[in-house]
């Protein structure tokens, strides 16, 4: 009969295959540094591992032949258990713009599978092709599958996720955040993974966002710019009007940036080459769904600021030309059309999109959660174009500097093309 204890060799097998574990990479994603011929590969493990990427040209078997080396950041939870991981951050340097290149990451403590990406096109003639989304989580993530798929076959060139994922990362000890990561990873090691704050990250002041995502600029990622092709993309965060505990200082450092990155971005030598501004974030300015979101309101805090009209941003991105505002929050689509100060400023009644003298803006916010879709009120507003309440994300085509391709798939039709425009401005 066997005692109660076990021989030393399992012991050692199990402490062993325990460090083992705890030291291989998992949670694999990429994003763009705003640099050319440049990427960042970022993953975590639960114990402290060399950080390392070896990656090499396509076509042609893995070669490995490259090496990469970077850093390992050590991320406290601020759950109770207050667990540790590190969080582990490469750039790739001098890429070949277009090339296709094969990559694993970790050490030889452990390596991750292998993945492949194709290096961002350079300058201003290209068309970058995005998806875009907020609001998916780990339960009833419904769009996740269709996201796979056409990331690997590779449809797009940056992936958008505009706040709010998980649902939420810091639940059960940021377990949840880890699974989510992992769910994700099928999507964000193949293209870069271009992120924003929602308000479903706001836990111990929104620490497993700035922690576990690696975006351009030195501010975790609450606001960043970068150009895109013929776009300069500003990415900002709304929860700072939200959460003012965390400081109102956030607030006005965030508009001053804001700001001076706006009048960069409309220089003249500057807009000739990127003559888009896009610009996304989180919580919208307008929505016409039923729930008594602030975008509901009149006067929404994100459109017109903080009590006295202080930090407004529609007026500033009116006064700068922002062309295209790319929203989630609201579990549905909606498109409005050429919008400032909730009048509507079409291009001509034919062309409403040809030329507008406004922003347009698009909310999508229903890749799937378990907080369901977000009905819409019963009545119409002369500022939305078209409403849609189902799952499904959308695609954006930067087609060149005069046209943007705009379509939603929906998730729930199997893929069908449920709303499609062409943003048009050939005065320049």
């Amino acid at each position: 009969m066997w005692g109660s204890t076990l021989p030393l060799c399992v012991i050692i097998m199990s402490v062993s295959s325990a460090n083992i574990a705890w030291q291989q990479p998992e949670q694999v994603h990429l994003s763009y540094t705003g640099r050319p011929a440049t990427m960042t590969v970022t993953w975590t493990t639960f114990s402290w591992t060399p950080s390392v990427v070896e990656y090499s040209p396509l076509p042609g078997p893995p070669s490995f032949n490259l090496t990469a080396y970077g850093s390992a950041t050590l991320f406290v939870d601020g759950g109770p258990k207050h667990r540790r991981m590190f969080i582990h951050r490469v750039t790739l340097e001098n890429l070949n713009p277009g090339q296709r290149y094969v990559y694993h990451c970790g050490s030889v403590l452990g390596w991750s599978p292998q993945f492949y990406f194709r290096a961002l096109q350079v300058g201003s003639s290209w068309g970058p092709r995005l998806a875009v989304f907020g609001d998916m989580g780990n339960e009833n993530p419904q769009s996740l599958s269709r996201l796979q798929k056409e990331t690997q076959m590779e449809m797009y060139d940056a992936i958008f996720h505009v706040g709010d994922f998980a649902y939420d990362m810091d639940e059960d000890d940021a377990q949840v955040g880890d699974e989510f990561m992992r769910q994700i990873e099928s999507v964000a090691a193949y293209v870069p993974y271009m992120t924003c704050p929602g308000n479903h990250e706001e836990a111990y002041n929104f620490s497993n966002y700035r922690n576990r995502f690696s975006m351009p600029g030195n501010t975790e990622g609450l606001w960043y710019s970068w150009d895109l092709g013929p776009a300069h993309i500003i990415s900002f965060s709304t929860e700072v009007y939200f959460y003012l505990k965390y400081g109102l200082e956030l607030v006005a450092e965030q508009y001053l940036w804001l700001q001076k990155d706006l009048q960069k971005a409309t220089s003249r030598d500057h807009r000739s080459e990127q003559p888009w501004i896009i610009t996304m974030a989180h919580r919208p300015m307008y929505c016409t769904n039923f729930d008594g979101d602030d975008c509901s309101k009149p006067d929404s805090t994100i459109r017109t600021g903080l009590p006295g009209g202080q930090y407004a941003l529609e007026d500033l991105f009116y006064k700068y030309g922002v062309d295209l505002e790319i929203w989630a929050h609201e579990h549905s689509y909606e498109r409005l059309w050429p919008v400032y100060n909730c009048t509507v400023y079409k291009g001509s009644p034919q062309a409403p999109y040809t030329d507008p003298t406004a922003p347009v803006h698009i909310t999508t916010g229903s890749a799937g959660c378990r907080e369901r879709l977000d009905p819409f009120f019963p009545l119409h507003r002369e500022w939305s174009a078209v409403r849609i309440e189902d799952y499904g994300y959308t695609r954006i085509h930067i087609a060149n500097k005069t046209h943007i391709h705009i379509q939603q798939v929906s998730d729930d039709l199997g893929g069908d093309i449920v709303d499609d425009i062409w943003l048009i401005k050939d005065k320049r």
